[in-house]
């Protein structure tokens, strides 16, 4: 996939390949395809943000931080994952310091109001076995997703979740 794919910016489309190629081989060594996607997706965010705070400054910070942001919604520091790796390591892999993948992926969280589980950056395995991402307000109620009758999925229903 190229940057046109993620409709990222004229401008930035250098910059944003020159990280994705970082991205990418540092998940497939280290991670899997699935981490290297979804950096890839938070970087295309970031390029499409305005103003895009990619840029400025070093675009291996950027890669860093994309992977230490998707690794955090990701539990990646979780021992008790499937992929699991320190923030410690990402930094020595790297060679970013670890405060500063500390503050720029808060930065990046904080300016796209990312969190753990996030739907659009979280890996589908997590998603699946994890019933806290289904849960939504309906009615003023918070239940599973799954649990609620067909109607209520459809975007056309009076009852759909969207007018919730």
């Amino acid at each position: 996939m190229n940057t046109n794919s993620f409709n990222i910016p004229e401008s930035l489309r250098h910059d944003c390949q020159e990280i994705f190629e970082l991205t990418d081989s540092f998940c497939a060594e280290h991670l899997d395809l699935e981490y290297g996607q979804l950096c890839r997706k938070l970087i295309a965010k970031l390029a499409r943000k305005r103003p895009s705070p990619l840029v400025r400054g070093d675009l291996g910070i950027w890669a860093a931080t994309a992977i230490y942001t998707v690794g955090s919604i990701n539990f990646l520091f979780d021992p008790s994952q499937d992929i699991f790796m320190t923030g410690e390591q990402i930094s020595v892999l790297t060679g970013i310091p670890k405060s500063t993948l500390t503050n720029k992926a808060k930065q990046v969280r904080d300016s796209l109001k990312l969190y753990q589980f996030h739907p659009e950056f979280s890996r589908r395995r997590l998603l699946a076995n994890s019933p806290v991402a289904w849960f939504v307000e309906f009615n003023g109620l918070i239940v599973d997703a799954r649990t609620l009758p067909s109607d209520v999925h459809d975007p056309n229903s009076c009852y759909s979740l969207q007018n919730t």
